[in-house]
């Protein structure tokens, strides 16, 4: 697959995914654990045509040697990470997570989206290759 289609895919993909987060915002509204969350999430990125895998574990590796894995709240379309928060706001440690999950899974894209406040909020993270 060439760039453009890739980003075409990827963008597609993210489109989606945040059009099903603000759904279930508005359904749920705000006061649940992100777990709640991450199970409606789930069942709304599915009904919009996606795959998509929970608590996804990605190995972390060290000159090679596999030293341990982090935990992905969502994966979608083996190609976008989704981390989800119940915060006030998004920390800088929130955008390190996702780009450290990144790293250690290969992958471009991931979408952190925050179900804290009473409209759902997102961050598109990019791994520059």
């Amino acid at each position: 697959m060439d760039a453009d289609n890739s980003e075409g895919r990827l963008a597609s993909i993210s489109e989606r995914i945040i059009g099903a987060a603000i759904e279930v915002s508005n359904q749920l509204g705000v006061g649940f654990l992100e777990k709640v969350y991450e199970r409606a999430l789930a069942l709304e990125i599915r009904a919009r045509g996606l795959k998509v895998r929970g608590q996804t574990e990605l190995p972390v590796r060290y000159k090679g040697e596999l030293i341990g894995t982090y935990v992905a709240d969502l994966l979608a379309e083996d190609q976008v990470l989704i981390e989800l928060k119940c915060a006030e706001r998004f920390a800088p440690e929130h955008i390190d997570q996702c780009l450290n999950y990144l790293k250690a899974s290969d992958l471009k894209l991931s979408l952190l989206i925050n179900f804290g406040k009473p409209r759902v909020d997102w961050k598109r993270i990019v791994r520059q290759l």
